[in-house]
């Protein structure tokens, strides 16, 4: 793959079609319109798909031909997989038909579009409304992934820190590994959620202690803790350091819902969320698999793109007359 321009925002779709249909046209229209295609290992089974949806917590969808895996065999797909990850839109390809007619009114309900070669515009308008439907400023994304780097490498001394790049996580409320935080963020222009995911078992070795397994924790705890307050102190200081709070002004809330045993959070929004990755490699061992972080923002109370602005920096207050420096 192309090195993709890390500030701008993709979208990762589980691509589900004929190696010759992907080949041929739909490779350069994910190309072309901000989506990265992953595919299954050639003659995976019905399980093994499933097995990739619970590993990727960061799709933006499902790209689905009918009879993927053989006659009629894409639709009884598609049910499990909806059943599974009913938040991710899928999109249909049909071999004849470029509608949903035809198919039985429940299973209709499944697909967010029917399309069929070689005309994509229906897709292309589709995947507007449902994956690109929320714009995150590219300064915005850029400045996020420093500011994360920055605390990950000094909490986590002796480790390279490797950004991935960013994605649109459309209504995904699958939660990665078993140890989160939480954290309200807000400036004039969003309000919402940061979190921070990791595997506990994966994050271990890059402890500078080796200690019992329930210190390591904690230790572990602390330190995501503290990664979590730095990202948040930096985007505060950055963004939103000089907004004044509206005497009176209503703060809306709403219920956020966790299910432990399923690894689901739901904020109450639909809209899609911002998720990058870091990879950490103690430098010492960079053959060792890397230890996976994953972020997530939730602007699920408000959000307000056109209003984005950065805090002015000393020395343009210097340069405005607004300071003097001594």
């Amino acid at each position: 793959m192309d090195r993709l321009d890390p500030a701008v925002l993709y979208s990762k779709v589980l691509m589900l079609d004929l190696q010759s249909a992907y080949a041929g046209c739909l490779k350069p229209f994910c190309r072309d319109h901000g989506l990265i295609g992953i595919r299954p290992q050639p003659n995976a089974s019905a399980a093994d798909i499933m097995a990739v949806l619970r590993s990727n917590v960061d799709l933006g969808g499902i790209m689905l031909f009918e009879h993927f895996g053989g006659e009629g065999q894409g639709l009884a797909l598609a049910r499990d997989i909806h059943a599974a990850r009913p938040e991710l839109p899928i999109f249909l390809r049909r071999a004849m038909t470029a509608s949903l007619a035809g198919l039985a009114e429940r299973d209709a309900a499944m697909f967010c579009c029917a399309y069929a070669l070689p005309d994509l515009a229906p897709l292309a308008q589709a995947l507007d409304a449902a994956i690109f439907s929320r714009y995150y400023p590219n300064a915005f994304v850029r400045t996020l992934a420093v500011m994360t780097r920055e605390a990950l490498a000094d909490l986590f001394p002796g480790c390279e820190v490797d950004p991935q790049t960013p994605c649109l996580a459309v209504k995904d409320r699958t939660v990665y590994g078993e140890m989160f935080t939480l954290i309200a963020i807000e400036s004039a222009w969003c309000r919402g959620y940061m979190m921070l995911q990791v595997e506990e078992a994966a994050f271990a070795p890059l402890l500078d202690r080796r200690e019992a397994d329930a210190l390591a924790f904690r230790e572990l705890a602390s330190r995501l803790g503290e990664a979590t307050n730095r990202v948040w102190g930096a985007f505060r200081n950055r963004y939103a350091a000089l907004d004044v709070a509206v005497p009176g002004e209503a703060r809306t809330q709403v219920p956020i819902v966790v299910n432990h045993e399923r690894r689901h959070i739901s904020f109450g929004s639909d809209d899609p969320q911002l998720c990058l990755k870091y990879l950490l490699r103690r430098q010492d061992n960079p053959a060792a698999p890397a230890a996976v972080l994953v972020q997530r923002l939730v602007f699920n109370l408000f959000w307000a793109p056109d209003a984005f602005r950065e805090n002015p920096s000393v020395e343009s207050l210097v340069e405005a007359g607004e300071l003097e420096l001594f």
